[in-house]
């Protein structure tokens, strides 16, 4: 009789789950192979069975990653709200970070921040007149992503603000964000003091007016080619956004000079004194880069992340518009002064675009600093990385992390692969105070809820199941 050499071979027990039953057989001397299985998420089975059986699904994921990877969004102009977004700020209406909200749900930092907007557009004449007529319905409420926008932390968007203007060379996409006004008590993290509204006044009489006609000048800036840059000098592109601001200032710095040479120092200090300057850039171009991909039908891939403060919320290009929202989490991370956790509002704003494009939390590998921003070791940053490949659909071709052996950054959020493995996308931020008016309390990093991306594969699985759903 032969023996199979299945049978013959030295015996090994697979173990998976909790370590405890792997270091008991490890101390017995018994051969063991670890395998890292984790069951999906609650209440996903049936729809996972339909929607990974669906025959559309590996080519529409394929187009939505390849439109994704190949934008090419450039920088094309620096331009007022009410000249580009007037349609959706009609009506005294406001843009706003996440999914949408009303002011009854709204939270802390998202109320100053609208107050703010009231303040600065003279609509009313102090913080309880701004607020009384916020709640009385005076200014709509709308989503900055539904509007071809988006806008980091409580993303307030009124007339008067200037925005940058990004186009996708590759698919002809625009997308718009604004300027960026700095750290700490700054509008979008709530604030509305004196000090909050003369910088954005300054913003729209003097650094709006330079960067508008610096840019003119130039000509069109390729930010795919300077994200790509940045991250081989240390930057991740949402919370680390030093070496990107330094290279937007290097490209713009001398026509800055031309254009305004009696206003060129103090827009060029203000620039280079927030090192945070390029991300709203780099949000829009992740914006324009994630909008090529969406309307794949079929596609399981994530093309907006967003919190609006109180609810976090996702929308797939198979999808259309829809949002799928869960309860935003409170971050974790490093506070400022004496602020704690007792001070921090759930997670909040639209700068999660950049995880979505695959910077941010997806690229922490490349940016091993930012743990000294927002908290834990380098082996965390290189671990949160490696962790996005598996819920991931490709390697961006562009942005690539020298220290993986210049391996690409995973891009492509699959809701099927998050339900499947359990594993949430990484998601680093700032935290802004919970009380309206406070501004910036820390940074870190925050887990979104997993019933957002389950309630998208339900949405998928019932669209597989009744395409007329």
């Amino acid at each position: 009789m032969t023996v199979s050499p299945f049978l013959s071979a030295p015996s090994r027990v697979v173990t998976t789950g909790a370590g405890l039953l792997d270091e008991s057989l490890t101390a017995q001397a018994v051969a063991t192979t670890p395998v890292d299985w984790r069951p999906p998420l609650p209440g996903t089975a049936e729809a996972l069975v339909a929607v990974l059986s669906d025959p559309r699904r590996q080519a529409a994921n394929e187009l939505a990653a390849r439109r994704l990877t190949a934008a090419r969004p450039h920088l094309v102009g620096v331009r007022r709200a009410s000249e580009v977004l007037g349609e959706a700020l009609a009506g005294g209406a406001f843009l706003h970070a996440g999914p949408p909200i009303t002011w009854e749900r709204a939270s802390g930092p998202l109320r100053g921040a609208l107050i703010g907007a009231m303040l600065l557009e003279g609509r009313a004449g102090d913080e309880r007149d701004a607020e009384r007529r916020l709640a009385a319905g005076e200014a709509a409420l709308r989503p900055c992503h539904e509007h071809g926008a988006v806008g980091p932390m409580a993303g307030v968007v009124s007339p008067s603000m200037w925005m940058f203007e990004v186009r996708d060379e590759e698919h002809g996409g625009l997308a718009y964000c604004s300027l960026n006004e700095g750290l700490g008590k700054v509008l979008r993290y709530g604030a509305y003091g004196p000090e909050v509204l003369e910088r954005l006044r300054w913003m729209d009489e003097v650094l709006g007016p330079v960067l508008a006609a610096a840019l003119a000048a130039t000509g069109p800036l390729d930010l795919r080619a300077l994200v790509a840059q940045a991250l081989q000098m240390g930057d991740e592109l949402h919370n680390r956004n030093r070496a990107a601001t330094s290279l937007l200032l290097r490209e713009l710095a001398p026509a800055v000079v031309e254009a305004a040479p009696g206003r060129a120092a103090e827009v060029l200090r203000f620039m280079g004194g927030n090192d945070h300057f390029f991300l709203n850039a780099g949000m829009a171009a992740a914006k324009a880069a994630t909008d090529a991909a969406r309307d794949v039908p079929g596609s399981s891939m994530v093309v907006a992340m967003a919190r609006n403060g109180t609810d976090f919320g996702v929308q797939v290009s198979g999808l259309g518009g829809r949002w799928f929202t869960g309860p935003a989490g409170v971050p974790d991370g490093l506070y400022l002064g004496s602020y704690g956790p007792q001070d921090a509002n759930p997670d909040i704003g639209d700068s999660t675009i950049t995880e979505t494009a695959g910077l941010g939390g997806f690229a922490m590998a490349a940016a091993p600093a930012i743990v000294r921003f927002v908290g834990g070791e380098v082996a965390d940053a290189v671990r949160a990385t490696r962790s996005m490949y598996e819920i991931t659909l490709a390697e961006h071709p562009a942005y690539q992390i020298p220290g993986l052996g210049f391996r690409g950054t995973p891009v492509g959020i699959d809701v099927a692969l998050v339900a499947r493995t359990g594993v949430l996308p990484v998601v680093n931020t700032g935290i802004a105070g919970r009380v309206a008016g406070t501004g910036q309390v820390g940074a870190g990093l925050v887990e979104p809820p997993a019933q957002a991306f389950v309630a998208a594969l339900l949405g998928l699985a019932a669209a597989v199941n009744d395409p007329n759903s």
